[in-house]
């Protein structure tokens, strides 16, 4: 029997609906969950990145501030303003739009985001939230896959979890969310010698490493949740994941799609992450 197909253009208008109720119950009490986005340089693909993030903000209760700067603008500057919006209190997400042009240290520019209003996620401090257990935002991506496992009913205790790819922006939070979850959770790299020797144990399979066919249908455990998180395109230039969707679904149980899995869960969990974090300056 061919996987069931996790439908992440359906969870993710659930959960906005979700956000636009907590955003409306924000607003009755006086407060306008407000995120501040910032591009820098004409980078086409953050252009349209951008849009969308503005766009679903007007649709679900967000106001967005958007501001757009030359490439030629300074650290120094882009350091000052983003002070400036620490010290605002209407803004309470504050998301500056990688890539930077190169004389801009991106880690610095994410370090002199707040912590409280760092609803990418990347901040040292964030991560470190993350390891500690503690509450505190998640980064945008793995967020979303949590909430994609969770909507397949799959329980996590005890399971093991396989998240193929080490970046600090998806893989490794991946890692440590499913851990909290209680999964046992294994890291395959490029220095793993048989990602397969894994994979062909797991009950859960995370594919984040931007390459196409990672993960094959010999490699995967009969009946196993597939998240594949990659972007790519196949010779015909059709856009792609990590994991050969062909083989895979007719061995998993679950799997998302590419596109409509993990995509449009970025944004959403974004937004979440905006909301949750306005919600966080009522309690204190």
């Amino acid at each position: 029997m061919p996987a069931q197909t996790i439908d992440g253009l359906a969870l993710s208008r659930q959960i906005r609906a979700e956000v636009a109720e907590r955003a409306a119950a924000l607003a009755a009490r006086g407060v306008t969950p407000g995120l501040a986005v910032i591009l820098v340089g004409d980078d086409p693909a953050s252009a349209v990145y951008v849009r969308n993030k503005v766009k679903a903000c007007q649709e679900h209760g967000v106001r967005s501030v958007l501001e757009t700067y030359d490439a030629t603008l300074a650290e120094a500057e882009l350091l000052k303003r983003i002070d400036s919006l620490n010290r605002d209190p209407a803004i309470h997400g504050i998301l500056v739009q990688m890539p930077l042009p190169r004389h801009i240290n991106p880690q610095r520019v994410i370090e002199a985001i707040d912590t409280t209003k760092d609803v990418d996620g990347y901040s040292v401090r964030s991560a470190g939230e993350l390891v500690a257990g503690l509450p505190g935002l998640r980064p945008c991506t793995p967020w979303g896959c949590m909430k994609l496992i969770e909507s397949t009913g799959v329980p996590l205790k005890g399971k093991h979890a396989v998240v193929i790819g080490r970046s600090n922006t998806v893989g490794k939070p991946m890692a440590l969310m499913l851990l909290q979850a209680n999964a046992t959770v294994t890291v395959c790299h490029s220095a793993t010698a048989d990602i397969g020797h894994h994979t062909r144990q797991a009950d859960i399979v995370v594919a984040a490493v931007g390459r196409r066919n990672v993960l094959t249908a010999d490699m995967v455990k009969p009946g196993a949740v597939i998240i594949d998180v990659g972007i790519n395109r196949d010779e015909h230039g059709k856009l792609c994941g990590d994991v050969d969707y062909a083989g895979v679904q007719g061995v998993a149980g679950w799997i998302t799609p590419v596109p409509g899995g993990v995509g449009p869960m970025t944004i959403t969990m974004l937004l979440s992450n905006t909301v949750d974090a306005a919600e966080r300056t009522l309690e204190t």
